[in-house]
């Protein structure tokens, strides 16, 4: 049992196991208020960390580029942290101010990569949606039910089959995502200039912060530190995302079935990490809350967990289970729940053998 386990044990009640969703919903809102203090130090306590880890990266240069690396990935590290902080300007979440959230966002996603607008969007579609089978394609990984891959060509299972290995999801994925999907409003052209604005302005404002460090460092110097720890933290973001919603008891359900409180609830996971990885990740790990409500600021999620042990219990997936996840790729329509292609193959000659016996 992790620290938070333990924390939410001793201060929970025995009855939180017996509440509804929406019951959920009620308790979370009094979680709500973010604190203009604690938003402005947790900026500070991860923008500081992150630019001496990349001063130190470029100092170690000098001496090898193996001693620099290290430091590239912490910083990588920190870089989610900064992302987390966009996320929940996003959701309005991270300061009282509508205005405040948006340009802090503005700004911290010329670091992380990400248009601030334009990820708003495609986000609020990934919360709006998230299990509905009916609406499936934005903000989201691309996910097949078992009947929909069996009526795929050769051809179109070996794409998706690509898509969904763990080279293509983890590391060409990211760096496609951030380095070249989001130079252009893909899937938004059509959805109003501020898409465009979002995309190309943060686009130029990359080159320019590039093009000022390239001045004082040198192009190889930044190049050597800039594209580790990017990468790095891209692979860390997309893989949190992937656990958070590609687990065995995940929950998809068609449009008629679907019902959005209960997904969020059901369809996110608890990322338990150990020691203060939680932390590091600006606890988006405690996934199934946020969800629920995610207008509640990251850095009192785990709170939230403290005062309800039931859900410090719910959707839980410890680290070295997370990695099971990788090996999940179809919706199992019939066991409700997520499978391996193997499985699937299992599935289907299972089925196939029962209609024959009963034809």
């Amino acid at each position: 049992m992790t620290d938070t386990q333990n924390e939410a044990h001793s201060a929970s009640p025995q009855s939180d196991k017996k509440l509804t969703t929406r019951e959920w919903m009620k308790i979370l809102i009094s979680y709500r208020e973010p604190f203009m203090w604690r938003s402005i130090f947790e900026v500070f306590v991860t923008v500081i960390p992150l630019m001496l880890l990349c001063y130190i990266a470029y100092l170690l240069l000098q001496i090898s580029y193996f001693l620099s690396l290290p430091f590239c990935v912490a910083a990588g590290c920190f870089l989610v942290r900064l992302f987390i902080i966009q996320h929940d300007c996003g959701h309005g979440s991270y300061f009282k101010s509508k205005n405040l959230n948006n340009w802090l966002g503005r700004i911290l996603g010329v670091f992380t990569l990400t248009p601030y607008t334009l990820w708003k969007r495609a986000h609020a579609i990934h919360h709006s949606s998230a299990g509905n089978l009916d609406k499936r394609g934005v903000g989201d990984i691309n996910t097949l039910t078992v009947a929909e891959y069996m009526a795929l060509g050769a051809t179109g299972r070996f794409k998706y089959r690509l898509y969904r290995h763990p080279i293509v999801m983890f590391g060409i994925g990211p760096i496609f995502i951030f380095m070249l999907h989001y130079r252009l409003p893909i899937g938004f052209m059509n959805a109003g200039i501020k898409y465009w604005i979002s995309s190309l302005g943060t686009s130029l404002s990359m080159l320019i912060c590039g093009a000022i460090m390239v001045h004082f460092v040198g192009l190889g110097p930044f190049l050597m530190i800039y594209l580790p720890t990017v990468i790095v933290a891209g692979t860390l973001g997309v893989w949190m995302f992937y656990v958070q919603h590609q687990f065995e008891d995940t929950v998809w359900e068609y449009n008629g079935e679907w019902q959005m409180q209960d997904a969020a609830l059901e369809g996110s996971s608890y990322y338990d990490l150990p020691g203060f990885l939680p932390w590091l990740t600006g606890y988006i790990g405690i996934h199934h809350v946020h969800h629920l409500n995610s207008r509640i600021p990251f850095y009192r999620l785990k709170k939230v967990l403290r005062d309800h042990a039931a859900l410090a219990n719910m959707k839980r997936i410890t680290l070295w289970e997370s990695f099971k996840c990788v090996k999940l790729q179809l919706w199992c329509e019939q066991k409700k729940k997520l499978i391996s292609f193997k499985e699937a193959v299992a599935t289907q000659t299972e089925v196939a053998l029962k209609k024959k016996l009963n034809a």
